[in-house]
């Protein structure tokens, strides 16, 4: 693996700098952490820590967020995506909102969880042009 070499402490920090938000459940289909605890678009209380996501789900997609998981379980699907517009917090119009879902595998492709993946990505959209590195 090339990532051997990383501590603890490089890792906790590399996914804390990620642009988008990371949530993992396990196998066991249990929230297993989280990063940026407080300024998340989609906040999780210190109390969904270890709780089956089913019960911290809203509960209008949580038949879908069921059948993606149940898939990756049964090794029919790696990854969902799809997006929403959402208010964000300080600004009055809607954001597009990128969800996605990945399936965590070891190396043998044993399940061993899955990881849900928020990024806003209105900034993105609004790209034009170029800017180069350092300009």
């Amino acid at each position: 693996m090339l990532f051997d070499k990383l501590t603890p402490e490089m890792i906790k920090s590399l996914i804390e700098t990620l642009p988008g938000e990371i949530t993992v459940i396990d196998a066991n289909d249990e929230v297993a952490g989280w990063n940026k605890h407080n300024n998340r678009l989609f906040y999780r209380p210190m109390t969904s820590m270890g709780v089956n996501f089913r019960d911290c789900h809203p509960q209008k997609s949580l038949h879908m967020v069921e059948q993606i998981v149940s898939e990756m379980k049964a090794g029919k699907r790696e990854t969902a995506r799809f997006w929403i517009d959402l208010p964000v917090k300080g600004d009055t119009e809607k954001h597009k909102v990128l969800i996605e879902f990945y399936a965590l595998r070891d190396e043998k492709g044993k399940y061993l969880g899955c990881m849900e993946y928020t990024l806003d990505v209105d900034h993105i959209r609004k790209l034009e042009g170029q800017k180069r590195l350092l300009e």
